[in-house]
């Protein structure tokens, strides 16, 4: 049975605080595993990119084939021939993905920088238009998505290599630190009466 049960910790409504403050050594426990999981990334981030786009890869080579199964036993049904189709293409793009994880990556990351380049301009130019409070923050949030995605841009393609490896590491950095923090949070909290 799980908490359900809100309660109010300076202003902010929390549900299922009990079982945070119980279980707040596992919260700490699994942060730190993320942290050492996203260093132990960044320092080998060519590494986790082309692992990462084999297990895309692979990903898609499961679904198509069990696309494709599935359109063999709907043979009977109009879409036939589009599902059949679709299987085989997510299969073909998989293999191809598990064969040449780097030039995968190096696509993706030109994309990812291309991205981040047009968020930045659209994030820059709509906080300019449009004012409103602390809009600033939404000009630095879109001079930082801009200026990333020039600096991956310059150094492409060798950035294609290890950007989606250190993206995936910082990622992981952050999720576990806030873990942790939350965990800690959860410990220092008073008891709740029932």
């Amino acid at each position: 049975m799980s908490d359900t049960r809100e309660v109010s910790f300076t202003g902010i409504h929390l549900v299922g605080i009990e079982q945070l403050q119980k279980r707040w050594g596992w919260f700490v426990a699994m942060g730190i595993v993320m942290v050492v999981l996203g260093a132990t990334a960044i320092g080998y981030s060519v590494l986790f990119t082309l692992a990462s786009m084999v297990f895309i890869g692979w990903l898609m080579v499961i679904g198509g084939l069990l696309q494709t199964a599935h359109a063999f036993g709907c043979k009977e049904w109009g879409g036939f021939f589009v599902d059949l189709l679709a299987g085989i293409l997510y299969a073909v793009a998989g293999f191809l993905i598990i064969a040449h994880p780097a030039a995968t990556a190096l696509a993706l990351t030109l994309l990812i920088a291309v991205l981040l380049i047009f968020s930045g301009i659209f994030r820059i130019v709509l906080a300019i238009a449009v004012r409103f409070h602390n809009s600033g923050w939404l000009i630095l949030h879109g001079i930082i998505n801009l200026l990333l995605g020039i600096s991956i841009c310059q150094d492409w393609p060798l950035s294609g290599l290890w950007v989606i490896g250190l993206f995936i590491g910082v990622d992981m950095l952050f999720n576990g630190w806030s873990l942790i923090m939350l965990g800690l949070a959860a410990k220092g909290l008073p008891k709740q009466d029932h």
